[in-house]
């Protein structure tokens, strides 16, 4: 199963503050075993939501609203290849704590192709396959 571990935005993540030696050095380590393990397969910080803008769609209409952003905010992630979510959770445990403060790790399953049913048609199963295999996640 596939899980994405999101890391939660803070005070300080919002207002730019960036990570220490320490944890950059700690979190380096941790991606390491991450990826020896086959666990990741993707994960990136992101910058504050004040750089970043949201598209509000209404009915066929969009609008661009321009950060920043007011409640649950992300400020990375991970994407995972884990056996379970218990897996998940293990990993999580063992990771460093990446607010150097009090803080919460979200981890929530990835839809996967077999997860639609048979609202997939056959065509749009094989399109889904084929992005995968040009995206190398096949």
């Amino acid at each position: 199963m596939r899980v994405m571990v999101i890391i939660k935005a803070t005070a300080n993540s919002e207002a730019g503050v960036m990570p220490g030696e320490q944890l950059l050095t700690d979190m380096g380590n941790f991606n390491e075993e991450l990826v020896k393990a086959g666990i990741m397969q993707a994960g990136e910080g992101l910058q504050p939501s004040a750089k970043g803008v949201r598209v509000r769609f209404t009915g066929d209409q969009t609008s661009v609203v321009p950060g920043p952003f007011t409640g649950d905010l992300i400020a990375g992630f991970w994407l995972w290849k884990v056996k379970s979510m218990d897996e998940a959770v293990e990993w999580v445990r063992r990771c460093p704590n990446p607010y150097g403060e009090d803080g919460e790790v979200e981890i929530r399953p990835v839809f996967e192709t077999e997860d639609f049913g048979e609202e997939l048609t056959p065509e749009a199963r094989a399109q889904e396959e084929r992005l995968r295999a040009q995206l190398g996640n096949g």
